[in-house]
């Protein structure tokens, strides 16, 4: 069996280096600069424990890989990004081939139904860092993260269980989980302050702001009849992880989003985010004026090429006025 790790950035990479480093076949599929720094010099993991270089297989594209019913493909791309990745795995592997969505946002299990019938949904909580080509920073330690998975919509089943067993040898905290949505859905919650790092940067606070956005998502929770897991159990699965935050070559920089800016991508994942919010407020008639804003004004900042900071609170209040 061989575990293959679609998009090989903070969260992807951290994973196939453990994967790797606990005795599992991993193969990489990576683009641009970090796919050429990945075959030529090989994956450089970076943890509490030290630097080490692992020689993991890269790819470009799904077709360079003989990909049949035995191997489990992770997807860990950017949900903006999920579609064209579907498109070529669907190109390229068996159809009963097993998907992993190990990714923010609620939607990208659908997209990988429309085209496997053998897919599950993945909580991730992984303090991860990828700034530059080649390497990936894991900020937790000793467990590296949380990865409960389950089959999508929901269920469990044998398969669940190893790749859940094989995680936590890897020193992932993972269980085989029999409704994993409303727990991803609890993370939506937290990832809604993900744009708020990309527009405003690493310096400027904005509780009220988020409050706001929470308040606008319960409610179309509410109206959706959308289940999630509630704060304080959601809590105690994530006091698992110690996190790093400084004083450590490991210490975690900003979230995805920021990292995305900062490496120079056009795209962060808001649509799939805070536009999840914004969707489900006008389907259900649920008025989202901030999640709508970060949305936008997220989309806004990737496409200039601006980077983190662009704004400030100020000026995203000014413009909900």
């Amino acid at each position: 069996m061989r575990y293959v790790i679609y998009g090989a950035g903070a969260i992807g990479g951290v994973i196939g280096a453990r994967l790797h480093l606990t005795g599992h076949d991993v193969a990489l599929i990576a683009r641009g600069a970090h796919l050429e720094a990945l075959r030529q010099d090989g994956l450089t993991f970076v943890s509490a424990e030290g630097t080490e270089t692992l020689p993991i297989p890269a790819t470009g594209s799904p077709a360079e890989l003989d990909l049949t019913n035995e191997d489990i493909v992770i997807l860990a791309m950017k949900s903006q990004d999920t579609v064209a990745a579907l498109d070529a795995l669907f190109a390229s592997a068996p159809p009963s081939i097993t998907v992993v969505s190990a990714q923010n946002g609620v939607v990208n299990e659908r997209m990988a139904l429309r085209r496997f019938p053998n897919v599950y949904g993945q909580l991730v909580i992984l303090p991860g860092t990828h700034l530059e080509p080649g390497t990936v920073i894991s900020s937790a330690s000793p467990v590296y993260g949380v990865l409960d998975l389950g089959r999508y919509p929901r269920g469990t089943d044998e398969c669940a269980a190893g790749i859940a067993s094989d995680l936590t040898e890897a020193g992932f905290s993972a269980v085989a989980c029999e409704d994993i949505m409303p727990w991803k859905y609890a993370k939506l919650l937290r990832n809604l302050a993900n744009s708020t790092q990309a527009i405003l940067g690493l310096e400027e606070r904005a509780e009220g702001l988020m409050a706001r956005a929470h308040e606008e998502a319960l409610a179309c929770f509410e109206a959706a009849g959308i289940e999630l897991v509630g704060d304080d159990e959601f809590r105690e699965r994530f006091e698992v992880l110690n996190r790093i935050f400084s004083g450590s070559p490991a210490a975690r920089a900003g979230n995805s989003s920021w990292q995305s800016l900062t490496r120079g991508s056009t795209t962060i994942e808001a649509a799939y985010l805070n536009g999840e919010i914004a969707l489900l407020g006008r389907l259900h008639g649920v008025p989202t004026p901030v999640n709508a804003l970060l949305q936008e004004v997220g989309a806004e900042v990737a496409a200039s090429g601006r980077g983190p900071g662009a704004y400030t609170l100020a000026d995203l209040e000014a413009r909900l006025d």
